[in-house]
């Protein structure tokens, strides 16, 4: 594909997401920004949020990843579905009955404002590098389809990339995002859906027999049952049952757009619609890995040393240019639609949580402004650092990190919810900083120490019942001296 096309292609898209924001933004203010004035209807919401939780990661590294451990991704999902359910019955009738902009403050009202910051750093901490490494995808497919034809270094792609998002996500925000993001899900889609028929196509398969090949392939096999294995169902299953709970309803990223449907109600069916088509969807890139794989041994193509490699390798390479040209978009898309709702969110949980900007004097639209600059700076640095030092499948990496960052949001909100019991605010941020910490080092030792057993996905299990266990060791018992 030429760098010329991969320039128009990027190029006509991004002008489509500046269109739309052009119309979302219009008499926006703050209030628009965090909230979208609580008016998006909940179908656009479920619909877009598709694209959002899929992102570059589940794009790329995802079917890649079939060939290293075949279908087992999937117990984790089918746990998704359970926090899903969590989050809609749970979680959302809680904060919509207190009307909260960042979700974090339910943290003070229920311990104190130590624990609220506390609760608010680790996000801003796990979504900095969670959304940093999913924008590092999108660069590397950009680095390889147009940047390395004219020698430009990958710092130099980073930036680029991350100031397109900046532009048309500064001034509508969330209300914005709800938008861009049902045409990012589209396209995402559109990609997976255009290279299966592709192989089709290349390889003489009629449905029946794609069903056939996917579903005999050793690479579909689904359940680890070895107790041992950081893969093992039950483990696995739990893992995708509370990461889900941690990452999406008390991650602000995910909730901000939730908490912008008009009511309750329907932010429940936005998350029961959501879930449904999520499940699908990974089902759809999870037989788009077993026929990558298929197509590049039966071509006689070399499976690349990384993992992550594969699909844009076949998409930009083997495909044909149409194929090419969508992949492209899916990946921009599914990169853009994680990363600028993470940019937003990022910034109205700085704003809300740790300015407290309600009570700023001055220019409160500029200081805004000013702090979401900040995290697109920071955001290029981390994935800077992070292309430096990768070398592991993005996808693995990415929910490594958060069993760490959001076990203590786990552990806190679980607290909170199942008791009634008050704590020394002033010790929480210690809790909060020590369990991520012996997670760590149990979970480097753990084969040593647990007979070969070998922490998967449900690290954040134990560091959330770490900080649990710490919560209920500060029990107060003058709540009034905090």
């Amino acid at each position: 594909m030429s760098p010329i096309l991969v320039f128009s292609v990027i190029a006509g898209y991004f002008v489509v997401l500046l269109g739309i924001s052009h119309f979302t933004s219009k008499k926006a203010d703050n209030t628009t920004f965090f909230t979208a004035n609580r008016q998006s209807p909940w179908y656009l919401v479920a619909y877009g949020m598709v694209g959002a939780s899929l992102s570059g990661v589940t794009f790329i590294s995802v079917p890649g990843e079939v060939g290293n451990s075949g279908w087992t991704y999937l117990q984790f999902v089918m746990g998704n579905m359970v926090g899903y359910a969590v989050i809609a019955l749970v979680l959302i009738p809680l904060f919509y009955k207190l009307r909260l902009v960042s979700i974090y403050e339910y943290l003070r009202d229920r311990f104190g404002h130590k624990s609220y910051l506390a609760g608010a750093s680790f996000f801003l901490i796990s979504q900095t590098i969670g959304a940093s490494f999913r924008l590092f995808l999108a660069a590397v497919v950009l680095q390889i389809a147009f940047f390395d034809a004219f020698g430009i270094p990958f710092s130099v792609t980073v930036l680029v990339t991350i100031l397109l998002i900046w532009l048309y996500t500064f001034r509508g925000g969330i209300k914005t995002i709800v938008w861009t993001d049902t045409l990012q899900t589209t396209f995402l889609l559109l990609a997976v859906v255009i290279s299966i028929f592709v192989i089709m196509s290349h390889m003489d398969l009629g449905a029946e027999k794609v069903f056939s090949v996917v579903a005999e392939s050793d690479l579909s096999n689904i359940f680890d049952w070895n107790w041992k294995s950081d893969r093992n169902f039950y483990k696995t299953f739990l893992a995708g049952v509370f990461i889900t709970i941690a990452m999406n309803g008390l991650d602000q990223n995910v909730m901000q757009k939730n908490l912008t449907c008009k009511n309750k109600g329907e932010a429940q069916k936005n998350i029961f619609w959501f879930s449904i088509t999520f499940f699908f969807s990974t089902l759809l890139f999870l037989a788009l890995g077993v026929l990558l794989y298929k197509y590049a041994i039966d071509q006689q193509i070399p499976i690349p040393e990384r993992t992550d490699d594969l699909y844009p390798l076949l998409a930009l390479n083997h495909f044909g240019i149409f194929a090419g040209v969508v992949f492209l978009i899916g990946i921009v898309a599914a990169a853009f639609s994680s990363a600028d709702s993470a940019l937003t969110a990022l910034t109205t949980s700085f704003c809300v949580d740790i300015l407290d900007l309600e009570k700023k004097k001055g220019d409160q639209k500029k200081i805004r402004l000013g702090v979401h600059i900040g995290f697109t700076i920071l955001m290029f640095l981390v994935i800077v650092i992070f292309n430096a030092i990768n070398d592991t499948s993005v996808v693995s990496a990415v929910f490594k990190v958060a069993g760490f960052t959001y076990g203590p949001l786990l552990g806190l909100f679980a607290f909170g919810l199942i008791t009634s019991r008050p704590v020394k605010d002033r010790f929480v941020p210690i809790v909060c900083v020590l369990s991520p910490i012996i997670s760590f080092i149990l979970d480097m030792n753990s084969t040593e120490w647990f007979y070969g057993y070998q922490f998967g996905f449900e690290i954040l299990l134990v560091n959330a019942a770490i900080t649990y266990f710490g919560l209920w060791m500060l029990y107060n018992k003058r709540p009034g001296f905090l």
